[in-house]
């Protein structure tokens, strides 16, 4: 899987398991819809208050899974970010043309948008008798 797949197969699957660290370092996990940038970031909202929120704000280490329910899955590893100014106007966008219901809780502020940079990914088919399993090639950032 390259880049350019990645960004269609979450397009595509639209929801994942993101797992963020709690204060003693234990995981934390919700299922949440998924965007993603041209650029292939992963994008999603949350309430400001939630776990998940001040979890990436102390720790920005972040796992997430996304599909399963057709017998692959895309397995990632990134760091979170809260972004601001044009960056945030820009994931905004992404998230809006994936899911334009959301548009009253983007644009009410009650909900902080969140962006997550891939550092590795593993695409897994299970649908075969032989699984298979490939890393992603993700562009190397500057």
């Amino acid at each position: 899987m390259d880049h350019s797949e990645l960004i269609e197969y979450v397009r595509a699957q639209r929801t994942g398991v993101v797992s963020t660290l709690g204060p003693g370092g234990a995981p934390q996990a919700a299922y949440l819809p998924l965007a993603v940038t041209d650029r292939g970031e992963l994008v999603f909202d949350a309430k400001p208050d939630s776990r998940k929120v001040a979890n990436l704000r102390r720790d920005g280490r972040i796992a997430i899974v996304i599909g399963g329910t057709d017998g692959t899955t895309l397995q990632c590893e990134g760091v979170a970010d809260a972004p601001a100014g044009d960056e945030l106007e820009r994931c905004e966008a992404a998230y809006l043309a994936a899911f334009p219901e959301f548009a009253d809780s983007i644009g009410g502020g009650g909900v902080v948008v969140l962006r997550v940079a891939l550092h590795w990914a593993r695409y897994g088919d299970f649908r075969a008798e032989t699984p298979e399993m490939r890393e992603v090639e993700l562009p190397r950032s500057g």
